[in-house]
């Protein structure tokens, strides 16, 4: 991976699309990953409409989208072991850990598994 890759947890993207400046500068020109759980819960949600859809969509045909692989789920179950996440972030963490690129998140449970990945929590 680049210097330059972030993997994206859901909630910065959610403040992505509803515009806001700051993680747009922060994300700008970056290799940005997503976790399938990512996609999913982006995806998921019920109240959107067919346009927030299509922008979505769009917005992630253009990431790389990481599905779960053995590594990963070792991972994952070992920070469920010793942290006290849920399992989609764990599998997020596990994720950005595999790839070996820090975590762009404004999940505050995340700064406890910074010895496991690295974790920009900046919101």
């Amino acid at each position: 991976m680049s210097g330059n890759s972030l993997l994206v947890d859901t909630n910065i993207l959610i403040y992505l699309f509803k515009g806001n400046e700051r993680v747009y500068e922060l994300l700008y020109e970056r290799d940005l990953w997503v976790s399938f759980i990512t996609e999913m819960e982006l995806l998921s949600f019920d109240g959107h409409t067919t346009g927030e859809i299509q922008t979505i969509q769009r917005f992630l045909s253009n990431c790389k989208v990481i599905d779960i692989n053995r590594s990963i789920k070792d991972t994952t179950i070992n920070i469920r072991k010793t942290n006290n996440l849920k399992l989609p972030d764990a599998i997020i963490a596990a994720t950005a850990h595999y790839l070996n690129i820090p975590l762009i998140t404004a999940d505050k449970v995340f700064k406890n598994i910074d010895d496991i990945v690295s974790v920009i929590v900046d919101f």
